[in-house]
């Protein structure tokens, strides 16, 4: 299953530069809501995405057809969950909402074009399964 994750360090690492310079910015722009509200929109992206990629890797080593399954079940779970969260924080009319909403719309930015650019330099087959 770890070669089916091989792509996931350049997303995790930039979204992690992305939790920190939005932090700064959030903290500069709306104190200490926004630093929160920042950390808690990359947050929420990176867990989520980074849940449906190791469950999409795990379908994928313990039965291929699966991952078209799991990939559905696992993205309406992951918006299911961020609409909840994302009613719950607008609901109690806090000052880090913006950060929020801001956060998790760059998370998603970052980490499918950092996804996308990793999963591209990889090999479409792992080395070890192709034989000679």
């Amino acid at each position: 299953m770890i070669i089916r994750l091989g792509h996931i360090w350049l997303p995790l690492g930039a979204t992690a530069v992305l939790a920190v310079v939005l932090a700064v910015i959030g903290q500069l722009v709306d104190g200490r809501a926004g630093l929160l509200g920042a950390l808690l929109g990359v947050g929420l992206m990176a867990v989520g995405y980074l849940l449906s990629n190791v469950a999409l890797a795990w379908a994928d080593s313990i039965l291929p057809k699966l991952v078209m399954t799991v990939g559905l079940v696992t993205y309406v779970f992951k918006i299911a969950l961020l609409g909840v969260v994302l009613l719950v924080v607008v609901d109690r009319d806090w000052d880090g909402v913006r950060m929020t909403a801001i956060g998790m719309v760059c998370a998603m930015a970052i980490w499918i074009s950092a996804q996308f650019w990793s999963a591209m330099r990889l090999p479409a087959v792992p080395p070890q399964a192709v034989s000679d």
